[in-house]
């Protein structure tokens, strides 16, 4: 992409011959011929960075280097990035890609020369205003004459005062303008989007113990998750009351009656005998 932009600051320069300025619309009869003249060039270098934030349409907003925010509105169908060797168009573009804008600007001084030279017979003058000329097809052209104007006459050179009426004259007007060309290319490059970190495959479930087997639980600061109820054991055999329907303390009663008697027993015979 090329930018020219001209500036020129207009001046005049004093002529080697005769300068005169036209007070009317050249004729066919004032010949012109323009020259340009570059003078050395100067180069300067700018480069730009940022990273693609999004892009909507022709829209594209990048975080520049500095941190700065800059969104470009309306980008032509014609602006290219190269990625890897190839020429992307915006809506190619995606967030994360890295752009990087070179901008050459090269600055020429120039210099316009532009030479205009009539020649006529003098139909009339009057010094130090103005001259009237018969050109060449015939037609009187009238022009102003400048201040210390100066005319070549049979080749020499005689102020207004020296022209007279039916001298042959020779005019040129030199003007040489100073320029300065501008031309700037931009190219912009960019690399695509680092690929996203892989992904870590998950772990496969454990697998579920079988049926009707205990789960060991770690302990940890958490409260541990209650521990499978057990099946229930087996019934234990039924007690002496659930047997006969008596309460089990009655029977623990007789039980010790009984016991006491047979010790009263024990005790009456042993004295019967030792007596």
């Amino acid at each position: 992409m090329k930018v020219v932009r001209r500036k020129c600051a207009w001046s005049v320069v004093a002529t080697t011959t005769v300068c005169l300025a036209l007070a009317l619309s050249l004729s066919a009869q004032v010949e012109t011929t323009t020259t340009t003249t570059a003078g050395n060039a100067n180069v300067a270098t700018k480069v730009e960075r940022g990273e693609v934030v999004t892009v909507s349409g022709n829209d594209l907003v990048v975080k520049m280097a500095d941190g700065t925010i800059r969104h470009f509105t309306n980008l032509p169908a014609s602006a290219k990035v190269t990625v890897d060797g190839k020429q992307l168009g915006v809506h190619d573009l995606k967030p994360g890609m890295k752009l990087q804008r070179t901008i050459t600007t090269t600055t020429t001084p120039m210099t316009i020369t532009t030479v205009q030279t009539v020649k006529g017979k003098v139909w009339a003058i009057t010094p130090p205003l103005s001259i009237i000329l018969t050109l060449e097809d015939g037609n009187n052209q009238q022009f102003k004459i400048p201040e210390d104007q100066k005319f070549s006459v049979d080749g020499q050179m005689v102020d207004a005062f020296g022209v007279r009426k039916g001298m042959i004259i020779t005019a040129t007007k030199i003007t040489e303008v100073p320029a300065v060309e501008v031309t700037q290319k931009k190219t912009v490059t960019g690399e695509a989007a680092p690929a996203p970190a892989p992904a870590v495959a998950a772990s496969p479930p454990p697998t579920p113990p079988p049926a009707d087997v205990p789960i060991l639980v770690a302990v940890g600061s958490e409260e541990p998750a209650p521990a499978p109820a057990a099946e229930p054991a087996a019934a234990p055999a039924a007690a002496p009351e659930a047997a006969s329907g008596v309460p089990s303390w009655l029977i623990w009663v007789l039980v010790l009656l009984v016991l006491a008697a047979v010790i009263w027993w024990f005790m009456s015979r042993k004295n019967r005998s030792g007596s």
